[in-house]
């Protein structure tokens, strides 16, 4: 397992290097063949459709194809693993999820440091997750949510996406700041969770919001809280969980990688594209209609983002005991 420290420390020299300032040889000529761009999910997921979107666009302007290459497995390792260990010409790419930074500590062996082995190129979007219960809870607030789980025997109950998932650490960061215990009850994905709370097998989840629109817009699934610091445009009205609890915040995000070893100019090339199409409106109207919002960060705002990530997550794992499945 990684130390902490010597991630946040090797993020920032592994940014450092890639800008030294003078050019990498053949920068100048790049993309000189098709760009590989790995999901380490299947297709039809969140980061399946951003990246075919983002690469649509990068085609248009760097006239080369930007192919989705899904590689699931390993909870992304796999495919974060082959990006990390590809040749460093710019001809490789990785687009993950948050679910990165909690590997490092979920799993005791990586093949691969995305500390030393992944240069951040940008954070591309972010998505809440959303608290929400079944109808028939009743609890209409978090606090009175808080006040139900100390109050029924046995407390509350909540469904994940499975052991070490965002949705279950979000869950043990829940009980840490509101000082209950919430009974953790993994499944086997996003919408085998959500369907557990709407069937009631489960009190509470904390779900994508791009998997449960249809179901809170529908009333099945009463929302109470997003996990971003701020409000999200898709669910008006819906308070954050910060605003009761100072300094909650989890999200599904999402962010291009590169192989350590990439091109300076590459990595700013890359950067100023997927910035540029992230202000198009037919990408941010996609990113709206799934709950998310562009980001577009430079790479070293990203790298300060990702290092601080994987301390928080690492915390939350040791905290809940979760172990990679």
């Amino acid at each position: 397992m990684f130390r902490l420290a010597r991630h946040a420390s090797l993020i920032v020299v592994c940014l450092s290097a890639a800008f030294p300032g003078a050019p990498a040889a053949g920068a100048e000529s790049w993309p000189s063949r098709p760009v590989r761009v790995i999901v380490p999910f299947a297709p039809g997921g969140g980061s399946d459709i951003l990246a075919r979107l983002v690469g649509q666009k990068l085609q248009q302007r760097l006239r080369q194809p930007f192919p989705v290459d899904n590689r699931s497995g390993g909870g992304g390792n796999l495919g974060a693993e082959l990006a990390a260990k590809a040749v460093p010409d710019g001809h490789t790419l990785l687009l993950t999820t948050a679910a990165l930074a909690v590997s490092v500590s979920l799993f005791t062996k990586l093949g691969f440091d995305p500390a030393k082995d992944l240069i951040p190129i940008t954070q591309i979007a972010s998505a809440p997750l959303v608290l929400v219960v079944h109808p028939s809870m009743p609890a209409r607030t978090v606090r009175e949510l808080v006040q139900v789980s100390k109050m029924r025997p046995g407390g509350v109950n909540f469904g994940s996406n499975g052991s070490g998932s965002t949705s279950h650490l979000s869950g043990v960061l829940f009980n840490r700041m509101a000082g209950v215990q919430l009974t953790h009850v993994p499944y086997k994905g996003g919408a085998s969770a959500m369907t557990a709370v709407l069937r009631g097998e489960v009190d509470m989840g904390f779900i994508a919001l791009f998997i449960g629109q249809g179901q809170i817009r529908s009333g099945r699934l009463r929302p109470l809280a997003v996990t971003t610091v701020k409000p999200s445009p898709a669910l008006l009205g819906v308070p954050t969980m910060d605003s009761f609890f100072r300094g909650f915040e989890t999200d599904n995000w999402f962010a291009l990688f590169a192989p350590a070893g990439t091109s300076p100019e590459i990595i700013t090339i890359l950067h100023a594209e997927v910035a540029r199409a992230l202000q198009l409106p037919d990408v941010n109207e996609l990113l709206a209609r799934d709950g998310a919002v562009s980001v577009g960060s430079s790479p070293q705002e990203f790298a300060g983002f990702f290092a601080r990530e994987v301390e928080k997550y690492a915390k939350l794992v040791r905290e809940s005991g979760a172990r990679a499945e």
